[in-house]
């Protein structure tokens, strides 16, 4: 066995209906077909996949409980130009850290859903 990819990340919210237009918006996900479970959420499609999976909860749960969030963040590696990302945030009011790694070719953003979930959005410079 061999792993190659990230599938998907699964995110407990509050908020689930800003939370999907977040994603929607400001990363261009789209909610898609998910199948019928006993809760409320959404799947949120990059392409064909599923990449982000949202699950509403009444509450947050307890800090550091095993159902609070204990990653420190996650990435997508996306196509197109940086800066045109960058002016999308940008107008959208959404705060960032811009970075790269010169010897990559990578430039970074570094971006936080409205629950607080770092993420990573990754352009190389083809």
């Amino acid at each position: 066995m061999t792993i190659t990819r990230l599938d998907h990340v699964n995110l407990r919210t509050t908020r689930l209906a800003e939370m999907i237009q977040w994603y929607e918006e400001i990363l261009g996900l789209s909610a898609g077909v998910r199948p019928e479970f006993n809760m409320d959420g959404a799947w949120l499609y990059a392409g064909d996949v599923a990449a982000v999976h949202l699950v509403a909860v009444e509450d947050d749960g307890a800090a550091g409980s095993e159902t609070a969030l204990k990653l420190e963040h996650f990435a997508f590696r996306a196509d197109g130009d940086a800066d045109v990302f960058q002016d999308r945030l940008q107008k959208r009011g959404v705060s960032y850290r811009r970075s790269g790694i010169e010897a990559m070719d990578l430039v970074a953003f570094n971006i936080w859903d409205p629950d607080g979930n770092h993420i990573h959005v990754d352009f190389i410079d083809d």
